[in-house]
């Protein structure tokens, strides 16, 4: 195929790489494994606008992006629209997404397992058209990252920290707020604390993130109106992967989702993607099954049973 490499110099673990040696170690490992590549660094503001440009060329069929989450929603979001593959190289604190496909953690070894690879067509999410590959969140999360977002940090120790503090402040100012849904056949007015919807269903792990990412469903999430003590219950049961063991979270399984907050305040936000947005009063989250083509390793699809990827995970 015809690949280019696009990596953020900062990125996470690309901060403290040597990224001149990381690139021609990129180019090497694809173009020996018979791929015409070519590996370019930039800086994060410069690095969306360029795999913009590069995925409307009629010569291209993918590309390869490192980088934090931000970065890989980005390029996940470019590579859907413009129908190109998409290859991860997971640069950042929690590679959520990388974690789904199964690209391993160390960013060299991600080289060989891409160039090597196979395409494989996952499902992705939008919010009122706006794609994402991990989750829509309102309530408890973005009232975390608006925390923890006041918090300076430079590396991922600090990153880490900043959130840790954040929580702690959540978890004794707790948001309460009503939301009008409709998903499933079901349509219901209700208090909550947060609400969540995932391109595809959670498993159970403490990061919160899709095992399987071909089941055809989001993942629809509400915990009720919480108080310090709730809320770090929730907070346990989510680092032990058992958020569907919690007697306040109620879990659905739609392929839509349509949200309507009906006393919804000036400035509050949701999350995508990790990114802190101001909160619309409709949202329409759907999924599109299929629609995003990955690079992932090679036999991988074929080792999931065609039943299991496709069979409702409700």
């Amino acid at each position: 195929m015809k690949l280019v490499g696009f990596f953020n110099r900062d990125g996470g673990t690309f901060r403290t790489t040597d990224m001149l040696a990381y690139e021609k170690r990129a180019e090497a490992a694809f173009r020996d494994a018979g791929h015409d590549f070519d590996a370019i660094v930039f800086s994060g503001n410069e690095i969306i606008p360029a795999m913009e440009r590069a995925a409307k060329r009629d010569d291209i069929d993918g590309i390869v992006a490192g980088g934090g989450d931000g970065t890989i929603s980005a390029a996940a979001s470019i590579a859907w629209k413009n129908g190109i593959a998409l290859g991860v190289v997971p640069a950042g604190t929690m590679n959520l997404f990388a974690r789904s496909l199964r690209v391993p953690l160390d960013i060299w070894q991600a080289l060989d397992v891409l160039a090597s690879g196979e395409i494989d067509n996952v499902d992705i999410a939008s919010a009122n058209g706006r794609p994402f590959i991990h989750q829509f969140s309102a309530g408890l999360h973005a009232r975390m990252v608006r925390y923890r977002n006041a918090y300076s940090y430079r590396s991922r120790l600090g990153k880490i920290r900043a959130s840790t503090k954040a929580a702690l402040g959540v978890i004794f100012n707790p948001p309460e707020f009503e939301v009008e849904f409709e998903a499933a056949g079901m349509r219901e007015r209700r208090r909550v604390s947060a609400i969540s919807v995932s391109n595809n269903p959670f498993g159970e792990n403490a990061l919160l993130y899709a095992d399987n990412l071909t089941s055809g469903e989001l993942g629809f999430y509400t915990a009720n109106p919480l108080k310090p003590l709730g809320v770090a219950r929730l907070a346990v049961d989510m680092l032990r992967g058992k958020v569907r063991e919690n007697a306040d979270v109620m879990v659905m399984h739609p392929a839509e989702v349509h949200l309507h907050f009906p006393k919804l305040r000036r400035k509050a936000n949701c999350v995508m993607d990790g990114e802190l947005l101001p909160l619309e009063r409709d949202v329409s989250i759907r999924l599109h099954p299929g629609e995003l083509k990955v690079l992932v390793k090679q036999g991988l699809a074929a080792q999931v049973d065609e039943d299991e990827r496709r069979e409702p995970a409700a």
